[in-house]
């Protein structure tokens, strides 16, 4: 039998070969942070931030560098939505009794998944002495959430939903977004804000001056967050008039512009501009090709490809038909016809704006 720890390793000299499953619990630091790390240990920025010397300048740029960092890399607006923590244990302890008591006077009511990690099994526990209550919504054989029971469980009482991302034992991804989703149904009060949807509008996915890094990071978010928007912030008073219509994974809907910039309410009497913008409903990317002015050897889409002027008046919204077989859009301005190009023949999908913020 084994006593001690020294035994233990003993009994494991000379292996040539080691398989390390626990990287949840702790892991080995990668060469290439540990070589990028040295260097503040003993020779730069190792100075309390909050001092009034070199050194300490040194560590308060520093910090300050790496918090830009990483809000870009988890797309926050500012430094000051991000809080840092020593580890997972302080971190659920500060969303969960900080969220908790911060809504109690909606309800006490919390919920759960049944295979949440301990620290989050013990601040729930703990919220029960304040008059909380929990509801573990349970899973199946391979960890995944029952999300007809989440349903079941979230009411007007419920003041806090916490499921794990990714289980720390059998390593099951929850689908999240589907969770958030039931959620925000269940409450309408839970309002959508702008940081539930990725601001597209600079249509980065395009262009060609951003990394690649930075296109994978888009692309996540897209998967993650609930939607995407795009500001209308080129053309002064434009203003969407209709619902869109989504067609084969398209974004159909049109704009009007009054002809004088200071006149932005868009009942205005008189001449301007009219937009068709169509846009990939998945990630707001342009479509299609509508402006070929950008064309240089050969057809390019940018963001000013999202969309074309199609007339002066005020126009309707995207009407698709189909006709034999094949579907045809259209769009009415000034009296007259637009009909966009359509890039299939699939299935249609009238949706109506909503209002988040």
């Amino acid at each position: 039998m084994v006593e001690n720890v020294k035994e233990l390793l003993k009994l494991h000299e000379g292996l040539k070969r080691e398989v390390y499953l626990d990287n949840e619990n702790s892991t080995a630091v990668p060469k290439e942070v540990v070589d990028a790390m040295v260097p503040y240990f003993a020779q730069r920025a190792y100075g309390n931030p909050t001092l009034t010397h070199k050194p300490g300048w040194e560590a308060f740029e520093t910090i300050m560098e790496s918090s830009q960092n990483i809000a870009h890399y988890l797309g926050a607006k500012i430094l000051e939505e991000i809080t840092f923590t020593p580890g997972e244990t302080e971190a659920n302890n500060l969303a969960l009794m900080g969220s908790a008591f911060a809504n109690k006077s909606n309800g006490k009511k919390i919920v759960i998944s049944e295979i949440e990690p301990i620290n989050v099994l013990n601040v729930t526990e703990m919220l029960q002495k304040y008059g909380f209550t929990t509801t573990k919504i349970p899973v199946d054989h391979e960890g995944f959430l029952n999300t007809e029971k989440l349903k079941e469980a979230i009411d007007k009482e419920t003041v806090l939903v916490s499921i794990s991302a990714v289980n720390n034992e059998i390593g099951t991804v929850q689908p999240k977004k589907d969770a958030v989703d039931i959620v925000k149904d269940k409450n309408p009060s839970t309002s959508m804000t702008e940081s539930d949807l990725v601001d597209v509008t600079l249509d980065l996915l395009q262009d060609p001056g951003t990394s690649g890094t930075d296109k994978e990071l888009i692309k996540a978010q897209l998967k993650e967050k609930s939607g995407w928007y795009i500001k209308l912030d080129v053309n002064l008073g434009e203003k969407v008039l209709s619902p869109p219509v989504v067609f084969y994974k398209t974004a159909y809907f049109t704009t009007f512009t009054p002809t004088f910039g200071t006149e932005t309410d868009p009942c205005f009497v008189g001449e301007g501009k009219a937009r068709v913008y169509v846009l990939r409903y998945d990630t707001g990317n342009a479509a299609l090709n509508l402006d070929l002015t950008n064309d240089v050897g050969g057809p390019i889409v940018r963001r000013s490809d999202r969309t074309g002027v199609i007339g002066t008046a005020m126009p309707s919204g995207v009407i698709i038909t189909f006709m034999e077989g094949t579907a045809v859009a259209y769009a009415g301005v000034g009296g007259g016809v637009y009909t966009p190009t359509l890039p299939s023949t699939k299935s249609l999908i009238p949706i109506n704006w909503k209002i988040v913020f």
